[in-house]
């Protein structure tokens, strides 16, 4: 049989990385509470870096697993290996959690922007805006 393809020969550190592996990015954009600086981003970064749970359901094993948080001035990116099924939901929920924490969660809420991406927007007290923005 043929199923010792060669793509299981480069054991090597360097070999796996970059190459094969696909990468899915989730964004988390904050700038409206940034610019009104009522979100400190490095804090809710280092949130981030300590909560969220991959691989087996731990905290504190991100680099491990290949999970990279970055950020600019507004936007918190969380990089993470295509094959490890990085669940975006445990993002929002995390997002909820730390603006809880803050006392933001009465103004801020989180809204899925794109199929990757959230944003932290304030709520507009309008009626009925807010059904489909559950999700």
């Amino acid at each position: 049989s043929h199923s010792t393809s060669s793509s299981n020969n480069n054991t090597g550190k360097m070999a796996k990385g970059k190459a094969k592996k696909s990468t899915v990015k989730f964004v988390i954009d904050c700038a409206a509470p940034v610019d009104d600086k009522v979100l400190d981003i490095a804090s809710f970064e280092k949130y981030l870096n300590e909560r969220i749970k991959v691989g087996d359901g731990k905290t504190g094993n991100l680099a491990q697993c290949g999970v990279v948080i970055t950020r600019d001035r507004t936007k918190i990116t969380v990089a993470s290996p295509q094959d490890l099924g990085f669940s975006k939901r445990q993002l929002k929920y995390l997002s909820k959690r730390y603006l809880k924490k803050q006392q933001l969660r009465d103004y801020l809420r989180v809204i899925a922007k794109s199929k990757n991406s959230y944003e932290l927007k304030y709520y507009q007290i309008t009626a009925g805006d807010d059904e489909e923005a559950e999700e």
